[in-house]
């Protein structure tokens, strides 16, 4: 689908993908013969979460920092740069209940 079909599918505008493309939050998409930008579900579907993510607070600094982590079968290149918070996309918790290392001090 063309550039405004995926930004209406994802609930966003056009200008808002080129940006995700331009700070590495989405893969170069496909382009077609006379180079306009062709999009998949998967393209959809990962600006979806992008938008969930700068939606919750996080920058977009911290988004390209994680994007490697979100799922798509389509995307295979490490996200571009570095960034101070790299930490915002932890890896994801243990499903089996695991808890995290208590950082309370003892008394005493």
């Amino acid at each position: 689908m063309r550039i405004g079909d995926a930004a209406a599918a994802a609930g966003t505008t056009p200008r808002a993908l080129r940006l995700y493309e331009q700070r590495g939050l989405l893969p170069p998409p496909v382009r077609t013969p006379s180079g306009q930008r062709e999009y998949g579900p998967d393209d959809v579907a990962r600006v979806r979460v992008v938008r969930e993510l700068l939606a919750l607070g996080l920058t977009i600094e911290d988004v390209r920092a994680c994007v490697d982590r979100l799922p798509s079968s389509t995307w295979t290149r490490s996200a571009p740069g570095g960034s101070r918070r790299a930490s915002a996309c932890g890896p994801p918790r243990s499903s089996t209940g695991g808890s995290r290392p208590s950082t309370r001090r003892s008394p005493g």
